[in-house]
Protein backbone atom coordinates (compact mmCIF):
# COMPACT_ATOMS: atom_id res chain seq x y z
CA UNK A 1 0.00 0.00 0.00
CA UNK A 2 2.83 2.52 1.04
CA UNK A 3 5.02 1.98 -2.61
CA UNK A 4 3.49 4.34 -4.08
CA UNK A 5 5.06 7.27 -1.85
CA UNK A 6 8.40 6.09 -2.03
CA UNK A 7 10.54 5.56 -4.90
CA UNK A 8 14.51 5.01 -5.26
CA UNK A 9 17.26 6.11 -2.68
CA UNK A 10 14.75 6.14 0.03
CA UNK A 11 13.18 9.46 -2.18
CA UNK A 12 9.74 9.82 -0.62
CA UNK A 13 6.97 11.94 -2.61
CA UNK A 14 4.70 14.62 -2.08
CA UNK A 15 0.12 13.95 -2.42
CA UNK A 16 -0.48 16.68 -4.39
CA UNK A 17 -3.68 16.89 -6.39
CA UNK A 18 -4.19 13.38 -5.98
CA UNK A 19 -0.95 12.13 -7.20
CA UNK A 20 2.49 11.03 -5.64
CA UNK A 21 5.07 13.68 -6.82
CA UNK A 22 8.30 14.43 -6.51
CA UNK A 23 9.91 17.96 -6.37
CA UNK A 24 10.55 19.28 -9.35
CA UNK A 25 13.63 21.15 -8.61
CA UNK A 26 14.89 17.96 -7.09
CA UNK A 27 15.93 19.42 -3.91
CA UNK A 28 15.86 16.69 -0.74
CA UNK A 29 16.14 17.29 2.47
CA UNK A 30 17.72 14.20 4.61
CA UNK A 31 15.76 12.55 7.55
CA UNK A 32 18.01 10.48 9.85
CA UNK A 33 17.16 8.76 13.25
CA UNK A 34 18.09 10.24 16.49
CA UNK A 35 18.94 7.07 17.90
CA UNK A 36 21.99 6.18 15.63
CA UNK A 37 22.24 8.95 13.02
CA UNK A 38 21.37 6.29 9.74
CA UNK A 39 19.52 7.98 7.26
CA UNK A 40 15.82 6.72 6.98
CA UNK A 41 14.41 8.93 3.81
CA UNK A 42 14.93 11.79 2.26
CA UNK A 43 11.67 14.68 1.59
CA UNK A 44 11.27 16.99 -1.20
CA UNK A 45 12.41 20.85 -0.39
CA UNK A 46 9.25 21.48 -2.46
CA UNK A 47 9.68 25.28 -4.31
CA UNK A 48 7.32 27.85 -3.93
CA UNK A 49 5.58 27.39 -7.27
CA UNK A 50 4.70 23.98 -6.04
CA UNK A 51 3.40 25.25 -3.25
CA UNK A 52 1.13 27.23 -4.85
CA UNK A 53 -0.25 24.43 -7.05
CA UNK A 54 -0.73 22.75 -3.95
CA UNK A 55 -3.58 25.56 -2.80
CA UNK A 56 -5.09 25.75 -6.51
CA UNK A 57 -5.46 22.15 -5.97
CA UNK A 58 -7.03 22.20 -2.49
CA UNK A 59 -9.29 25.29 -3.29
CA UNK A 60 -10.67 23.44 -6.14
CA UNK A 61 -11.22 20.49 -4.28
CA UNK A 62 -12.82 22.08 -1.57
CA UNK A 63 -15.70 23.76 -3.62
CA UNK A 64 -16.70 20.10 -4.12
CA UNK A 65 -15.88 18.48 -1.00
CA UNK A 66 -18.20 21.18 1.17
CA UNK A 67 -21.20 20.17 -0.83
CA UNK A 68 -20.64 16.23 -0.12
CA UNK A 69 -22.48 14.72 3.07
CA UNK A 70 -21.80 15.31 6.58
CA UNK A 71 -22.34 11.38 6.54
CA UNK A 72 -20.40 10.83 3.11
CA UNK A 73 -17.08 12.33 4.77
CA UNK A 74 -17.44 11.02 8.08
CA UNK A 75 -17.32 7.97 6.29
CA UNK A 76 -14.05 8.47 5.23
CA UNK A 77 -12.87 8.66 8.51
CA UNK A 78 -14.39 5.39 9.84
CA UNK A 79 -12.56 3.80 6.80
CA UNK A 80 -9.35 6.15 7.63
CA UNK A 81 -8.99 4.50 11.11
CA UNK A 82 -9.73 0.75 10.09
CA UNK A 83 -6.50 1.23 7.44
CA UNK A 84 -4.33 3.16 10.36
CA UNK A 85 -5.14 -0.01 12.56
CA UNK A 86 -4.70 -2.41 9.72
CA UNK A 87 -0.72 -0.95 9.04
CA UNK A 88 -0.10 -0.19 12.81
CA UNK A 89 2.94 -2.55 12.88
CA UNK A 90 4.24 -0.69 10.01
CA UNK A 91 3.46 2.61 11.05
CA UNK A 92 4.90 2.10 14.81
CA UNK A 93 8.14 0.99 13.04
CA UNK A 94 8.31 4.03 11.26
CA UNK A 95 7.74 6.03 13.97
CA UNK A 96 10.31 4.39 16.30
CA UNK A 97 13.31 5.32 13.74
CA UNK A 98 12.23 8.35 12.87
CA UNK A 99 11.34 10.11 16.24
CA UNK A 100 12.86 7.77 18.93
CA UNK A 101 9.65 6.81 20.13
CA UNK A 102 9.17 3.70 22.50
CA UNK A 103 7.36 0.96 21.20
CA UNK A 104 4.77 1.13 23.38
CA UNK A 105 3.78 4.80 22.75
CA UNK A 106 3.95 4.68 19.39
CA UNK A 107 1.32 2.00 19.08
CA UNK A 108 -0.59 3.68 22.04
CA UNK A 109 -0.52 6.99 19.15
CA UNK A 110 -1.57 5.32 16.49
CA UNK A 111 -4.57 3.01 18.38
CA UNK A 112 -5.62 6.53 19.68
CA UNK A 113 -5.66 7.99 16.41
CA UNK A 114 -8.00 5.81 15.07
CA UNK A 115 -10.41 6.36 18.39
CA UNK A 116 -10.32 9.71 17.72
CA UNK A 117 -11.17 9.65 13.75
CA UNK A 118 -14.48 7.51 14.75
CA UNK A 119 -15.39 10.04 17.21
CA UNK A 120 -14.72 13.30 15.18
CA UNK A 121 -16.99 11.11 12.55
CA UNK A 122 -20.01 10.58 15.02
CA UNK A 123 -19.71 13.74 16.40
CA UNK A 124 -19.61 15.59 13.12
CA UNK A 125 -22.84 13.71 11.97
CA UNK A 126 -24.75 14.39 15.62
CA UNK A 127 -24.06 18.30 15.50
CA UNK A 128 -26.71 20.11 14.41
CA UNK A 129 -28.15 23.62 13.30
CA UNK A 130 -30.68 26.06 15.51
CA UNK A 131 -33.79 27.95 14.32
CA UNK A 132 -33.85 31.19 16.29
CA UNK A 133 -37.16 32.95 16.53
CA UNK A 134 -37.58 36.86 15.93
CA UNK A 135 -39.97 37.16 18.78
CA UNK A 136 -37.63 36.43 21.65
CA UNK A 137 -35.87 39.76 21.05
CA UNK A 138 -37.99 42.94 22.47
CA UNK A 139 -39.60 44.89 19.76
CA UNK A 140 -39.68 42.05 17.01
CA UNK A 141 -42.04 39.35 16.61
CA UNK A 142 -42.88 36.08 14.97
CA UNK A 143 -42.32 36.85 11.77
CA UNK A 144 -38.88 36.41 11.43
CA UNK A 145 -36.55 32.92 11.90
CA UNK A 146 -33.19 32.86 12.10
CA UNK A 147 -31.78 29.09 10.43
CA UNK A 148 -28.52 28.76 11.34
CA UNK A 149 -26.22 26.40 10.15
CA UNK A 150 -21.96 26.13 9.98
CA UNK A 151 -20.31 26.32 6.74
CA UNK A 152 -16.87 25.38 6.17
CA UNK A 153 -14.00 28.18 5.91
CA UNK A 154 -11.93 26.95 3.11
CA UNK A 155 -8.27 26.08 3.34
CA UNK A 156 -6.96 24.60 6.54
CA UNK A 157 -3.05 24.81 6.75
CA UNK A 158 -2.29 21.97 9.43
CA UNK A 159 1.25 22.33 10.55
CA UNK A 160 2.14 19.50 12.81
CA UNK A 161 5.12 18.68 15.62
CA UNK A 162 7.62 15.95 15.76
CA UNK A 163 6.93 14.58 18.85
CA UNK A 164 3.50 13.21 17.45
CA UNK A 165 3.77 13.20 13.91
CA UNK A 166 0.17 11.18 13.67
CA UNK A 167 -2.10 12.26 16.16
CA UNK A 168 -1.27 16.03 16.09
CA UNK A 169 -1.58 15.41 12.06
CA UNK A 170 -4.91 13.38 12.44
CA UNK A 171 -6.32 15.48 15.09
CA UNK A 172 -6.18 18.57 12.83
CA UNK A 173 -6.92 16.50 9.36
CA UNK A 174 -10.10 15.07 10.69
CA UNK A 175 -12.24 17.98 12.22
CA UNK A 176 -11.21 19.92 9.16
CA UNK A 177 -12.32 17.65 6.46
CA UNK A 178 -15.64 16.62 8.12
CA UNK A 179 -16.41 20.07 8.53
CA UNK A 180 -16.15 20.55 5.09
CA UNK A 181 -12.38 22.16 4.47
CA UNK A 182 -9.13 21.08 2.24
CA UNK A 183 -6.73 20.46 4.52
CA UNK A 184 -2.36 20.64 3.06
CA UNK A 185 -0.50 19.51 5.71
CA UNK A 186 2.80 20.42 6.47
CA UNK A 187 4.76 17.76 9.30
CA UNK A 188 7.67 18.89 11.19
CA UNK A 189 10.50 18.08 9.17
CA UNK A 190 11.49 15.22 11.77
CA UNK A 191 8.27 13.44 11.12
CA UNK A 192 7.44 13.93 7.59
CA UNK A 193 7.32 10.42 7.12
CA UNK A 194 4.97 9.33 9.04
CA UNK A 195 3.07 12.86 7.96
CA UNK A 196 3.10 11.20 4.53
CA UNK A 197 2.66 7.59 5.46
CA UNK A 198 -0.80 9.42 7.28
CA UNK A 199 -2.03 10.73 4.40
CA UNK A 200 -1.86 7.95 2.61
CA UNK A 201 -3.93 5.88 4.81
CA UNK A 202 -6.33 9.05 4.23
CA UNK A 203 -6.31 8.46 0.30
CA UNK A 204 -6.96 4.92 0.64
CA UNK A 205 -9.80 5.47 2.48
CA UNK A 206 -10.90 7.12 -0.70
CA UNK A 207 -10.45 11.09 -0.15
CA UNK A 208 -11.31 12.66 -2.81
CA UNK A 209 -7.84 14.57 -5.22
CA UNK A 210 -7.29 17.96 -3.44
CA UNK A 211 -9.02 17.70 -0.12
CA UNK A 212 -5.75 16.26 1.30
CA UNK A 213 -2.19 17.91 0.34
CA UNK A 214 0.99 17.62 1.71
CA UNK A 215 4.02 19.95 1.75
CA UNK A 216 7.83 19.35 2.98
CA UNK A 217 10.46 21.44 2.84
CA UNK A 218 12.87 23.88 4.29
CA UNK A 219 11.09 26.33 6.63
CA UNK A 220 13.70 28.90 5.99
CA UNK A 221 12.64 28.90 2.41
CA UNK A 222 8.40 28.28 2.41
CA UNK A 223 7.84 28.23 6.19
CA UNK A 224 6.88 32.31 6.00
CA UNK A 225 5.38 31.90 2.05
CA UNK A 226 2.84 29.10 3.38
CA UNK A 227 1.45 30.69 6.14
CA UNK A 228 0.96 34.10 4.63
CA UNK A 229 -0.46 32.39 0.99
CA UNK A 230 -3.65 34.09 0.10
CA UNK A 231 -5.04 30.71 -0.28
CA UNK A 232 -4.92 30.45 3.46
CA UNK A 233 -8.52 30.43 5.42
CA UNK A 234 -7.62 28.90 8.62
CA UNK A 235 -3.79 28.15 10.13
CA UNK A 236 -3.90 25.00 12.61
CA UNK A 237 -0.08 24.65 14.69
CA UNK A 238 1.56 23.14 17.09
CA UNK A 239 4.64 23.75 18.16
CA UNK A 240 7.11 26.26 19.79
CA UNK A 241 5.57 29.32 21.01
CA UNK A 242 8.65 30.92 18.99
CA UNK A 243 7.30 29.94 15.88
CA UNK A 244 3.52 30.69 16.64
CA UNK A 245 4.17 34.51 17.94
CA UNK A 246 6.04 34.78 14.58
CA UNK A 247 2.95 33.20 12.74
CA UNK A 248 0.53 35.48 14.39
CA UNK A 249 2.87 38.27 13.87
CA UNK A 250 3.07 37.97 10.03
CA UNK A 251 -0.30 36.88 9.07
CA UNK A 252 -3.31 39.10 8.73
CA UNK A 253 -7.14 38.27 9.14
CA UNK A 254 -6.80 34.66 9.37
CA UNK A 255 -8.06 32.73 12.04
CA UNK A 256 -5.75 30.74 13.94
CA UNK A 257 -5.53 27.55 16.55
CA UNK A 258 -2.70 27.57 17.98
CA UNK A 259 -1.02 24.38 20.85
CA UNK A 260 2.18 26.06 21.94
CA UNK A 261 5.26 25.66 24.35
CA UNK A 262 4.01 24.89 28.18
CA UNK A 263 6.30 24.79 31.66
CA UNK A 264 3.64 22.77 33.39
CA UNK A 265 3.86 22.89 37.27
CA UNK A 266 2.85 19.98 39.32
CA UNK A 267 1.59 21.54 43.20
CA UNK A 268 1.70 19.39 45.82
CA UNK A 269 0.07 20.22 49.57
CA UNK A 270 1.10 18.89 52.64
CA UNK A 271 -2.12 16.04 52.77
CA UNK A 272 -1.35 15.06 49.16
CA UNK A 273 -0.90 10.88 48.48
CA UNK A 274 2.58 11.49 47.93
CA UNK A 275 2.73 7.89 46.15
CA UNK A 276 0.43 8.55 43.87
CA UNK A 277 1.80 12.04 43.58
CA UNK A 278 5.03 10.71 42.78
CA UNK A 279 3.83 7.64 40.49
CA UNK A 280 1.92 10.68 38.45
CA UNK A 281 5.00 13.20 38.03
CA UNK A 282 7.62 10.16 37.15
CA UNK A 283 5.54 9.48 34.16
CA UNK A 284 4.27 13.34 33.24
CA UNK A 285 7.65 14.12 33.40
CA UNK A 286 9.70 11.44 31.74
CA UNK A 287 7.59 9.61 29.53
CA UNK A 288 9.29 9.93 25.94
CA UNK A 289 12.17 11.92 27.22
CA UNK A 290 10.03 14.62 28.60
CA UNK A 291 9.55 15.61 24.94
CA UNK A 292 5.69 16.64 25.19
CA UNK A 293 4.08 20.45 25.93
CA UNK A 294 1.83 18.43 28.23
CA UNK A 295 4.90 16.98 30.53
CA UNK A 296 5.17 18.17 33.66
CA UNK A 297 8.02 20.33 34.14
CA UNK A 298 8.28 21.70 37.19
CA UNK A 299 6.86 20.46 41.14
CA UNK A 300 6.17 23.02 43.60
CA UNK A 301 6.05 20.98 46.81
CA UNK A 302 5.23 22.87 49.92
CA UNK A 303 8.08 22.70 52.39
CA UNK A 304 6.22 20.05 55.26
CA UNK A 305 6.41 17.10 52.76
CA UNK A 306 8.84 18.27 50.23
CA UNK A 307 11.75 15.33 51.55
CA UNK A 308 9.52 12.76 51.98
CA UNK A 309 8.53 13.53 47.59
CA UNK A 310 11.45 13.69 46.94
CA UNK A 311 12.54 10.61 48.08
CA UNK A 312 9.41 8.42 46.72
CA UNK A 313 10.23 10.33 43.56
CA UNK A 314 13.80 9.45 43.19
CA UNK A 315 12.35 5.74 44.13
CA UNK A 316 10.20 5.49 41.22
CA UNK A 317 12.85 6.81 38.90
CA UNK A 318 15.12 3.71 39.71
CA UNK A 319 12.18 2.06 37.41
CA UNK A 320 12.55 3.98 34.41
CA UNK A 321 13.89 2.29 31.16
CA UNK A 322 16.75 4.08 29.33
CA UNK A 323 18.12 2.96 26.31
CA UNK A 324 17.45 2.18 22.07
CA UNK A 325 13.80 1.68 21.70
CA UNK A 326 14.91 -0.18 18.42
CA UNK A 327 16.33 -2.73 21.08
CA UNK A 328 13.73 -2.78 24.07
CA UNK A 329 11.03 -1.06 25.33
CA UNK A 330 12.48 2.02 27.03
CA UNK A 331 10.46 4.90 28.58
CA UNK A 332 14.08 7.62 28.34
CA UNK A 333 14.89 7.77 24.54
CA UNK A 334 17.65 9.70 22.66
CA UNK A 335 16.06 13.43 22.08
CA UNK A 336 15.49 14.09 18.94
CA UNK A 337 18.95 15.78 18.17
CA UNK A 338 21.96 17.35 19.37
CA UNK A 339 20.16 20.68 19.30
CA UNK A 340 18.04 19.96 21.93
CA UNK A 341 20.27 17.92 24.09
CA UNK A 342 22.46 20.57 23.89
CA UNK A 343 19.57 23.19 24.96
CA UNK A 344 18.85 20.58 28.19
CA UNK A 345 22.72 20.09 29.28
CA UNK A 346 22.44 23.86 29.58
CA UNK A 347 20.02 24.13 31.94
CA UNK A 348 21.52 21.25 34.04
CA UNK A 349 24.72 23.09 34.41
CA UNK A 350 22.71 26.56 34.74
CA UNK A 351 21.24 25.22 37.94
CA UNK A 352 23.96 23.19 39.21
CA UNK A 353 26.09 26.41 39.00
CA UNK A 354 23.92 28.46 40.83
CA UNK A 355 23.56 25.84 43.58
CA UNK A 356 20.71 23.64 42.72
CA UNK A 357 20.79 19.86 44.82
CA UNK A 358 20.99 16.98 41.70
CA UNK A 359 19.51 14.27 43.09
CA UNK A 360 19.65 11.73 40.19
CA UNK A 361 21.18 11.87 36.64
CA UNK A 362 22.41 14.78 35.21
CA UNK A 363 24.75 12.97 32.67
CA UNK A 364 24.51 12.66 29.14
CA UNK A 365 25.06 10.23 26.55
CA UNK A 366 25.30 11.23 22.20
CA UNK A 367 21.58 12.73 22.20
CA UNK A 368 20.60 10.60 25.39
CA UNK A 369 19.88 12.61 28.37
CA UNK A 370 19.21 10.44 31.78
CA UNK A 371 16.31 11.27 33.69
CA UNK A 372 17.39 14.18 35.91
CA UNK A 373 16.01 15.50 39.05
CA UNK A 374 16.85 18.66 41.05
CA UNK A 375 15.90 19.89 44.37
CA UNK A 376 15.93 23.34 45.74
CA UNK A 377 15.74 24.87 42.66
CA UNK A 378 15.34 28.87 42.91
CA UNK A 379 13.50 31.27 41.25
CA UNK A 380 17.24 32.61 39.12
CA UNK A 381 17.36 29.46 37.43
CA UNK A 382 16.81 29.02 33.78
CA UNK A 383 15.35 25.35 34.73
CA UNK A 384 12.43 27.18 36.89
CA UNK A 385 11.20 29.21 34.32
CA UNK A 386 12.58 27.89 30.61
CA UNK A 387 11.07 24.61 28.72
CA UNK A 388 13.38 22.01 28.53
CA UNK A 389 11.54 19.84 26.34
CA UNK A 390 13.64 17.07 27.91
CA UNK A 391 13.77 14.93 31.16
CA UNK A 392 15.02 16.85 33.76
CA UNK A 393 12.74 18.12 36.28
CA UNK A 394 13.31 20.81 38.47
CA UNK A 395 11.73 20.81 42.44
CA UNK A 396 10.70 24.22 43.59
CA UNK A 397 10.23 23.91 47.61
CA UNK A 398 7.13 26.84 48.68
CA UNK A 399 5.35 27.80 51.89
CA UNK A 400 2.27 26.99 50.91
CA UNK A 401 -0.37 26.86 48.51
CA UNK A 402 -0.41 30.52 47.83
CA UNK A 403 3.36 30.89 47.49
CA UNK A 404 2.80 27.85 44.46
CA UNK A 405 -0.28 30.05 42.94
CA UNK A 406 2.10 32.61 42.99
CA UNK A 407 5.52 31.11 40.71
CA UNK A 408 2.87 29.21 38.74
CA UNK A 409 1.41 31.94 37.43
CA UNK A 410 4.21 34.29 37.01
CA UNK A 411 4.96 31.68 33.98
CA UNK A 412 5.00 33.38 30.39
CA UNK A 413 3.20 29.84 29.76
CA UNK A 414 -0.20 28.76 30.43
CA UNK A 415 -1.03 25.23 29.13
CA UNK A 416 -1.79 22.86 32.23
CA UNK A 417 -1.04 22.39 35.54
CA UNK A 418 -1.47 19.42 38.22
CA UNK A 419 -2.81 19.77 41.66
CA UNK A 420 -2.04 17.39 44.19
CA UNK A 421 -4.33 16.85 47.34
CA UNK A 422 -7.51 15.03 49.68
CA UNK A 423 -8.52 18.34 49.98
CA UNK A 424 -11.40 19.34 46.95
CA UNK A 425 -11.49 22.77 48.67
CA UNK A 426 -8.19 23.45 48.46
CA UNK A 427 -8.13 22.17 44.61
CA UNK A 428 -10.99 24.39 43.84
CA UNK A 429 -9.22 27.06 45.45
CA UNK A 430 -6.11 26.39 43.66
CA UNK A 431 -7.66 25.72 40.17
CA UNK A 432 -9.51 29.18 40.18
CA UNK A 433 -6.78 31.21 40.44
CA UNK A 434 -4.30 29.30 38.29
CA UNK A 435 -4.10 31.17 34.71
CA UNK A 436 -3.70 27.90 32.59
CA UNK A 437 -5.82 26.08 30.40
CA UNK A 438 -6.72 22.67 32.02
CA UNK A 439 -5.99 22.14 36.00
CA UNK A 440 -5.41 18.20 36.67
CA UNK A 441 -6.81 17.16 40.01
CA UNK A 442 -4.45 13.95 41.40
CA UNK A 443 -3.23 13.39 37.90
CA UNK A 444 -0.34 14.10 35.69
CA UNK A 445 -0.57 16.71 33.38
CA UNK A 446 -1.85 15.50 30.07
CA UNK A 447 -3.41 15.68 26.92
CA UNK A 448 -7.16 13.94 26.83
CA UNK A 449 -9.26 12.35 26.24
CA UNK A 450 -9.78 14.15 23.15
CA UNK A 451 -13.45 15.34 23.58
CA UNK A 452 -12.30 17.21 26.16
CA UNK A 453 -11.42 20.59 25.58
CA UNK A 454 -7.78 21.52 25.24
CA UNK A 455 -6.30 24.68 25.04
CA UNK A 456 -3.51 27.02 26.77
CA UNK A 457 -3.39 30.71 27.27
CA UNK A 458 -1.20 33.21 27.61
CA UNK A 459 2.34 32.01 25.47
CA UNK A 460 0.53 28.76 25.14
CA UNK A 461 -1.68 28.80 22.60
CA UNK A 462 -5.12 30.54 21.33
CA UNK A 463 -8.33 29.00 20.70
CA UNK A 464 -9.99 25.82 21.85
CA UNK A 465 -9.23 21.94 20.52
CA UNK A 466 -10.66 18.62 21.43
CA UNK A 467 -12.78 17.05 18.41
CA UNK A 468 -16.52 19.02 18.71
CA UNK A 469 -14.40 22.67 19.14
CA UNK A 470 -12.00 21.68 16.83
CA UNK A 471 -14.85 21.21 14.42
CA UNK A 472 -16.54 24.86 15.48
CA UNK A 473 -13.05 26.44 15.37
CA UNK A 474 -12.73 25.32 12.12
CA UNK A 475 -16.84 26.13 10.61
CA UNK A 476 -18.56 29.38 11.37
CA UNK A 477 -21.99 29.85 11.80
CA UNK A 478 -24.18 31.11 8.91
CA UNK A 479 -27.59 32.60 9.35
CA UNK A 480 -30.88 32.50 6.82
CA UNK A 481 -33.43 34.80 7.92
CA UNK A 482 -36.86 33.92 7.29
CA UNK A 483 -38.95 36.62 6.89
CA UNK A 484 -42.44 35.76 6.89
CA UNK A 485 -45.65 37.39 5.75
CA UNK A 486 -48.90 37.45 7.30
Amino acid sequence: MFNCIQCEDNIFRNLIDGQWIISKNEEFIEITSPIDGSLIGKIPAMAKEEVDFAFESSKAAQLKWKSIPVSERAEILYKAADILLQYSDELTEIMIREIGKDKKSSKSEISRTADFMRFTADTAKNMSGESIPGDSFPGFNRNKISVVTREPLGVVLAISPFNYPVNLSASKIAPAIVAGNSVILKPATQGSLCGLYLARVFEEAGIPKGVLNTITGKGSEIGDYIVTHPGVNFINFTGSTEVGTKISRITSMVPLLMELGGKDAAIVLEDADLDLTASNIVAGGYSYSGQRCTAVKRILVVNKVADKLVEKVKEKMNNLKVGNPLEKDVDIVPLINSKAADFVCELIKDASDKGANLIVGGNREGNLIYPTLFDNVTLDMRLAWEEPFGPVLPIIRVRDKDEAIEIANKSEYGLQSAVFTENINDAFYIADKLDVGTVQVNNKTERGPDHFPFLGVKASGIGTQGIRYSIESMSRPKATVINLTR
